[in-house]
């Protein structure tokens, strides 16, 4: 058969930490851990009309005849990988990134640029997420996309143009799906407030109105800071329902110490931002990191977020 070109949703499904499973495991085992995940992700597939193209490792490739049914199996791929109990207890954790458009189909394989979009995608998404386009928000009814937020702003080696990325919610409980539900609760409150960034001679705001940035040593991060410790695009925050969270992403970590003296470090995890205080990039504070980055809530927010 001849190539085709046709419109589908190509997603891309990974299992996170495979590495340590292996080196904690051995060859054996961890195959047989990562054989039960994809088994596990691969029977969400025929529900919403998926078709597995192929297995990559540690990942599968599928498409779907539209965004909607691939954003369903992949809610639906997160909820079973979370409730099945995999071999010697372990808890396995996958990341989802899918994209929209034309794809070209060709003996059983699929190509094109929505296919290297939707890879990047996941490659930028963390543990126990899913990622999205704005091609596929963009096909999405009401109902899902209220279960989606903006995050960011990728750029992409070899594109000319960004790409919006949305994170969808997957895993909110009963009260938060009845909030984002309800046309009172989507309103932004009057109160929303606003974190100042500072470092050296840039400063930056993160409020209602730019409500992610990404901070790093490269040149397309909202704060560029000048820090061989940091990674290219080292951490994210993000204004999230009224709390502001910092999101690492990095090779090393990041050191946070607020104004108290409190000292928390992250790695490839979340730390919830309060008053004031420092950020540093991939140095602990007893090496004494010179290079900070200042966070300050402003006066209201800190007065209406003053405990977890």
């Amino acid at each position: 058969m001849s190539p085709t070109a046709t419109k589908l949703a190509v997603l891309f499904a990974d299992i996170s930490g495979s590495t340590a499973l292996y080196e904690s495991l051995g060859d054996v085992a961890a195959r047989q851990l990562i054989a039960q995940c994809i088994a596990v992700m691969s029977a969400e597939l025929p529900p919403q009309q998926g078709n597995l193209i192929k297995v990559i490792g540690d990942e599968i490739m599928c498409t779907f005849p539209t965004a909607e049914l691939a954003f369903k199996s992949a809610c639906a791929m997160q909820k079973s990988v979370r409730q099945t109990r995999f071999a010697a207890g372990h808890d396995m954790h996958i990341r989802i990134g899918f994209h929209y458009g034309e794809v070209i189909l060709d003996e059983g394989d699929v190509f094109g640029d929505t296919v290297n979009v939707a890879a990047r995608v996941v490659a930028i998404t963390r543990a126990d997420q899913i990622m999205t386009t704005q091609a596929v928000i963009d096909t999405l009814p009401r109902s899902l996309r209220e279960q989606t937020r903006q995050i960011m702003r990728a750029e992409f080696k070899g594109k000319q143009t960004g790409f919006d990325i949305s994170v969808v919610i997957w895993e909110m409980d009963e009260m938060m799906n009845t909030r984002i539900g309800n046309s009172a609760f989507r309103k932004t409150p009057e109160t929303v407030h606003e974190l100042l960034l500072s470092y050296r001679e840039q400063s930056l705001k993160v409020n209602k109105e730019k409500r992610s940035v990404m901070l790093g040593r490269g040149e397309n991060c909202d704060l560029i800071v000048h820090n061989n410790f940091a990674s290219r695009q080292h951490l994210r925050i993000e204004l999230r329902f009224g709390k502001f969270i910092l999101v690492d992403q990095s090779t090393n970590g990041t050191h946070l110490r607020r104004d108290n003296g409190q000292i928390f470090h992250a790695l490839r995890e979340e730390l919830i931002l309060q008053d004031s205080g420092s950020i540093s990039m991939g140095q602990p504070y007893a090496e004494n990191p010179v290079d900070l980055v200042q966070y300050t809530l402003l006066p209201q927010a800190a007065k209406g977020n003053a405990a977890q």
